[in-house]
């Protein structure tokens, strides 16, 4: 095992050995933490590891979101069980295919439901265009055979696409099922045209006729049956599964000791969001990324483009032409908005995202660190950057309801890091990465040659002597 010493990019040495500042972006200033790892490649040669979730049998539990197979991997040996490989799944390049996997908490406690849940994306149009939905279905462990069977669909037909997916599930200690839901990514890109529906809510009609078309940007919180809890927020007058809204892409769900909901959301070019989930909450996106400040984003709606019709446009993030209607963030208020806990970053006044480069992490899952086998960690919020090629800390508050201090980095890497799942003893991180993609080098370059690509890492504390 080689010792795995975490650097940072936002330090260099300077003529007469002062430390100055490299850069002012700020994604480029983030300290290194005073911790050492011990690094350990458990398994190669997986297919795009999207879920990675220490199981009740001692085994870590992924999902492979290009072969849509879930696998079963020894921490020891880095031996692997299929224990499923779905038919019928969706997959374009790079957002979606089968992606989140939650474990019952009852899976192999002898009661009766050994359940595992997954979320993946199918196409329900038979015919030659494809119409991508999300499903979420239940399966059950047959842990004579390590294989998963009797599958039964919990809810389907909910709004995909081919960017922006979210896709993380949970079971919270309420016993519901917790989904993330992104935007489709609309108003970006090769979908620049298409409108962002995250502020969209449904009408009771709609929830009646199980239209879940306006679950996007959303996350949702079910029954584990797929129905609606009467404890739900009624959102304008309306309880359906939506429990927050005004997400852009929240890849990351995780619950902490004391029951509290947190989500790392994906932002434009800056402003990444570490988020406390509260019932009812509202995100602000589109109209605000990260805090209500009116630093780094401005809302272009590119679908609104006049006269000249958005199709005749050619999408630039940067500097959308007159056409496109503009608005600040100063210009959108809403009673039930909530700040982040912290961003992944944002810049300040003036900077210039063309060539100071963007801020952003592109964030994957996130993970409460409640352990105290490493000291000084708990209770933190463990966030995977990818295309930074790093892992991050966020310490929380005694009541885990606000950031203290700014956010360290943990290891870093040639890798697009995509989650990450704790041993038991709290001094193991694992850590599954895609298979392709561009990410940054320690050295701050960026690259598509990644030093682990698909692949299950394991890191060890190592406490200094």
């Amino acid at each position: 095992m080689r010792q795995f010493p975490v650097v940072s990019a936002a330090l260099v040495l300077a003529a007469g050995g002062a430390l100055v500042l490299a850069a002012q972006n700020p994604r480029d200033l983030v300290p290194a933490g005073a911790e050492s790892f011990g690094v350990r490649v458990v398994a190669t040669d997986l297919a795009n590891p999207w879920e990675v979730t220490w199981g009740p049998d001692g085994y870590l539990w992924v999902t492979e979101r290009t072969a849509f197979r879930v696998t079963r991997v020894n921490p020891a040996d880095g031996s692997r069980q299929v224990a499923l490989t779905l038919t019928g799944v969706h997959q374009t390049v790079v957002q979606d295919g089968l992606l989140g996997l939650a474990l019952h908490p009852d899976l192999l406690q002898g009661r009766g439901r050994d359940y595992v849940y997954l979320a993946y994306v199918y196409d329900a149009d038979p015919g030659a265009a494809a119409t991508p939905r999300l499903r979420v279905r239940r399966y059950t462990y047959d842990a004579t055979a390590h294989t998963l069977a009797a599958p039964h669909d919990v809810i389907d037909s909910l709004p995909a696409y081919d960017d922006h997916g979210g896709g993380r599930l949970v079971v919270g200690p309420d016993g519901m099922l917790y989904l993330s839901r992104g935007d489709q990514g609309a108003n970006f890109l090769k979908n620049y045209c298409n409108t962002i529906r995250a502020q969209d809510l449904p009408t009771a009609a709609q929830v009646a006729a199980r239209d879940w078309s306006t679950y996007q940007g959303k996350i949702l919180r079910m029954t584990l049956d797929g129905g609606i809890p009467a404890d739900n927020p009624a959102i304008a007058g309306v309880r359906s599964h939506i429990y927050s809204y005004g997400l852009r892409n929240p890849q990351g769900l995780s619950f902490g000791p004391s029951g509290l909901l947190y989500a790392s959301e994906h932002g434009p070019s800056t402003d990444d969001e570490l988020d406390l989930i509260r019932a009812g909450g509202n995100y602000g996106w589109p109209h605000v990324a990260g805090f209500n400040d009116d630093r780094g984003y401005v809302y272009a709606r590119w679908g609104a483009s006049s006269p000249e019709p958005c199709t005749s446009l050619k999408f630039d993030n940067l500097n959308p032409p007159a056409s496109v209607p503009r608005a600040t963030e100063a210009s959108w208020t809403h009673p039930d908005f909530v700040p982040p806990l912290v961003t992944f970053f944002t810049v300040p006044s003036g900077f210039d995202l063309r060539s100071g480069g963007n801020a952003t992490i592109a964030p994957g899952q996130l993970e409460v660190y409640a352990g105290t086998a490493i000291p000084g960690w708990k209770t933190s919020l463990l966030v995977t950057g990818m295309r930074t090629g790093a892992i991050y800390r966020a310490k929380l508050s005694d009541d885990g309801r606000a950031v203290v201090g700014a956010p360290v980095t943990v290891v870093r890497d040639a890798d697009r890091f995509r989650d990450t799942a704790f041993a038991p003893d709290g001094r193991r991180l694992y850590v599954v990465t895609d298979s392709f993609g561009i990410t940054t080098d320690p050295k701050g370059q960026r690259t598509e040659t990644l030093a682990h690509p698909g692949a299950v890492l394991e890191y060890t504390y190592a406490p200094s002597r």
